[in-house]
């Protein structure tokens, strides 16, 4: 399906025409109707899929429309992380290049001139504010916002936003909306926190619900069986033939993260790191570094699962089996994107090998294992449902362990003398999607021609956006 089958008008569709968004992604077909009819809906659908696009362009085609006030804010836009309120905020800005609408972004960690700048941005009247949540209670406790005319409410990554804790806020931020407002509700997964919160402010939802927390189909994935100490070897031995352009490599901790950046730089890697020990400034500096290809490789928390729009990854690599299904799900998410193809390798570690069989069994599918590389030694056997296991295969290869019980020392090393073997612990080694997918078009069909609009005066509200370049 194409955009211009649907009834946007000119400025929107000169604005898709500019950034050459031809073709509909899926979650896009089936929502932007419904949303432009004036629907409450909820959208579940995995990252990548163009989600950010298939609720602006329906509010922005309404605003193009008039009828809205032109000194209050119309449109609230939530999301869990300062990334992803930069992503739709970017994202806006080509939106609206053809259109007079005004957006500003409303997020924590910056300094006192973009605080001013919210301020004037809210004060005006800007059409549109894209929130964290927190930062936006913030502005509604000091009295510097007036949510009383908004028209829309959007709420994007929904379970994230309830993984952090934000329901509260996000309650408190609804009761200073009006009740004729037209609500959507975005979400990668539907839990129950997600249907409860839907039942308190959305009214008669219509539900689309796609590929539910599946990776893309252009995901290549891959798991290492290997012991802690030997991923490192892997990271080596895995770019001996690979470029390390667009990599990025996830951990759980802040602390492995900055461990993991030291140890690859010692080796010769271009890398670069992110997680929340930096301030905004220098999370935005690795991140234009990183989309300059200044950095081919971002060490990472899951700070970077999701809310960031470079659609052009290579690789993924958990350095780490994350606990949770979902931030597997969104840490391959991040390759693969806009109808391409990626990989995503896990190193497994005997500690992480029942996280990564629940992670198997929540995908409904096994995930192919690569042997290790010979000069790495033994690695251990993948058995998660027997306990922690010793050795198994070299090379990739089982070998039958003779005697040896799974988290048992080998009776013979007790009995040689030998000082006991350190139970095996971390080692030291010195974290606009774009969300609107373009395709091409399909075979067969010839792209409707469009006539070009000169860009259209936008009114002054302190607001955000700027030129696309």
């Amino acid at each position: 399906m194409y955009f211009t089958d649907f009834d946007f008008e000119d400025e929107v569709l000169d604005a898709l025409d500019a950034m050459r968004f031809e073709t509909c992604t899926p979650i896009q077909e089936q929502t932007i109707q419904p949303l432009m009819d004036g629907r409450d809906l909820i959208g579940v659908a995995q990252t990548g899929t163009g989600k950010t696009a298939a609720y602006l362009l329906p509010v922005l085609n309404k605003l193009c429309r008039g009828g809205y006030p032109d000194d209050a804010i119309n449109c609230v836009v939530m999301a869990p992380t300062r990334e992803l309120a930069q992503q739709i905020d970017r994202q806006l800005e080509g939106f609206t290049y053809f259109m007079p609408i005004s957006s500003v972004a409303v997020y924590g960690g910056n300094d006192g001139q973009r605080y001013e700048q919210e301020l004037r941005g809210m004060a005006r009247g800007a059409d549109i504010i894209v929130a964290t949540p927190g930062r936006l209670i913030s502005h509604i406790n000091l009295g510097n916002i007036d949510l009383s005319r908004v028209s829309f409410f959007i709420l994007d990554e929904a379970d994230r936003m309830l993984d952090m804790g934000f329901y509260n806020d996000i309650m408190t931020i609804a009761k200073q909306l009006p009740k004729e407002r037209q609500t959507m509700l975005f979400s990668a997964t539907m839990p129950q926190e997600i249907r409860k919160l839907a039942a308190n402010i959305l009214t008669d939802p219509l539900q689309i619900t796609l590929s539910l927390a599946k990776p893309a189909e252009g995901i290549s994935q891959e798991a290492y069986i290997c012991h802690e100490g030997q991923k490192m070897g892997i990271i080596k031995s895995i770019f001996e033939n690979e470029s390390t352009e667009r990599v990025i490599l996830f951990a759980s901790r802040k602390s492995k993260v900055k461990d993991i950046s030291i140890a690859l730089k010692k080796r010769g890697f271009n890398v670069g790191e992110m997680h929340s020990d930096l301030g905004q400034a220098e999370r935005d500096e690795i991140m234009f570094r990183y989309k300059s290809r200044k950095i081919d490789i971002i060490v990472a928390t899951d700070i970077l699962a999701r809310g960031i729009d470079i659609d052009d990854i290579r690789i993924v690599i958990n350095y780490d089996v994350p606990r949770d299904c979902d931030d597997y799900i969104h840490r391959v998410g991040r390759t693969a994107r806009a109808n391409t193809k990626g990989r995503a390798i896990t190193f497994v570690s005997v500690e992480d090998q029942q996280y990564f069989k629940r992670i198997e069994e929540f995908m409904e599918q096994e995930v192919p294992k690569t042997a290790l590389p010979e000069e790495l030694g033994e690695a251990p056997e993948y058995a998660p449902n027997s306990g922690r296991s010793r050795g198994g295969k070299r090379g990739g290869n089982r070998k039958e362990q003779g005697g040896r019980g799974h988290g048992r020392r080998d009776k013979s090393r007790r009995e040689s003398g030998k000082p006991k073997a350190k139970k095996e612990q971390t080692t030291t080694p010195q974290t606009a999607e774009s969300n609107a997918t373009t395709t091409n078009n399909s075979e067969g069909k010839k792209r409707p021609q469009r006539r070009r609009y000169h860009r259209r005066p936008r009114r002054d509200k302190g607001a955000s956006n700027s030129t696309v370049e």
